[in-house]
Order: structure tokens, then sequence, then C-alpha cells
């Protein structure tokens, strides 16, 4: 071989392709992820509110309380990326000012209580780079029991503004007006 430099220059750059090609190709993927994309959109009042997450499943695990969401401690709210929470309009969420705009949801869930946060960092990568100086809102809630088993995480919203937060035999819920 007369030139290794140029050899490996050139592998590099093929590898360098390929990785970029599978990035790119992410998005149009997320359906078959496990815990696949899922999106809730209401009006309350004049205000569109739109609530973009990931649901993953218990599968046997134990949720809250567990290895999986342990107690107090900060919680992507889903799977995947970081949920995000987007208002048009500036709301009262439990009473207290929220101004319009795109956040991240997480939650700090406890046995009787959750904290629920609004972060204004909306784009990040479950809560791994969370940054509590970037929360716009925090709002405690109380934590009950579901009717029934919730395999997959849900977040229901409603005209009435009610956000509730479901999974395996929990719920908190708040409310937007």
């Amino acid at each position: 071989m007369r030139n290794p430099a140029r050899f490996l220059f050139a592998a590099l750059l093929l590898l360098a392709g390929h990785t970029y090609a599978q990035d790119k190709k992410m998005p149009e993927d997320k359906s078959k992820r496990p815990s696949p994309p899922a999106t809730v959109t209401t009006t309350v009042g004049t205000t569109t509110v739109t609530i973009d997450y990931s649901r993953p499943s218990v599968k046997g695990r134990k949720v809250f309380g567990g290895e999986l969401v342990p107690y107090n401690a900060v919680w992507r709210t889903g799977a995947n990326e970081a949920t995000t929470f987007s208002v048009d309009k500036a709301v009262k969420i439990e009473g207290q000012a929220l101004p319009a705009g795109k956040y991240a949801l997480f939650t700090i869930p406890s046995a009787t209580e959750w904290t629920i946060i609004f972060n204004k960092t909306a784009n990040q990568w479950g809560a791994y780079e969370y940054d509590q100086k970037q929360d716009a809102l925090r709002v405690k809630v109380k934590a009950q029991k579901t009717a029934a088993p919730v395999e997959q995480f849900t977040i229901t919203a409603d005209k009435s503004g009610k956000v509730n937060l479901m999974w395996e035999n929990t719920q908190a819920s708040f409310m937007v007006k």
C-alpha cells in the first residue's frame, strides 16, 4: 500500500457517513421503539395544550419506588426524550403562572405527593442533563391509586384543564387554567 494515511482517512469517512445515516433515520423509527411516542392535545378555553411523550410499559416490573422510577428523584415522566409540555398562551398550573412556551415536563414522584416541574430546556434526552436552575415552575400534587392497573404510561388531558399522569397503579393530576 503506497499511502496508508490516505486509506485510513477514506475508511474513517465511510464510517462517519454510515453513522450519520443511522442518526438521520432515528426520528422515522420512533414508532418502533419499545416505548413508542404519543401526543396529547386539548384546548382549555382558548389555549392549546400539547404534550409529547414516550410510553414505557410495566412489563412485570415494580415502577414507582423501585429501580425503574425511584421515589424522590427527578424522572423524565415517560421514556426516551424528555416529555414536552407546550401552551400557546400563558396559563395557570395549580393556580401558579406559567408563560406561553414549550417546556420539558419532569416529575419527582413519592408515595403520596408528586412535584410537577416545567423546565425551560425543552429539548433534552431523559433527565440526564436536567438543571433545576432552568425550572420555570414547580407545583406539588397528590398521588393517588388508579382504579385499575395501567400497563403503558399514559397521559390524558381534557377541556376542563385536568392533566392525568398514569402508570402501574399510580396517578398524579394537575390543573391547567
